[in-house]
């Protein structure tokens, strides 16, 4: 299992690299590591140190 590293983004948030070559082989990231349009992902806390992560299809905007 990897170890990825906690990183600050900005003042008000915190992100965790993802593979890219897992990202390739979901279809996320194309031939030249670039990122394939616009993504998303739901983020939960599903218990103390645990979380999920899923990507979104479809992003409904208010």
């Amino acid at each position: 299992m990897a170890v990825n590293k906690l990183r600050q983004l900005d003042q008000h948030s915190f992100g965790v690299t993802l593979p890219k070559n897992e990202l390739r082989s979901e279809g996320l990231v194309d031939e030249n590591g670039e990122l394939v349009d616009e993504q998303h992902f739901y983020v939960q806390q599903t218990d103390d140190g645990e979380w999920t992560i899923k990507r979104i299809e479809q992003v409904e905007l208010a």
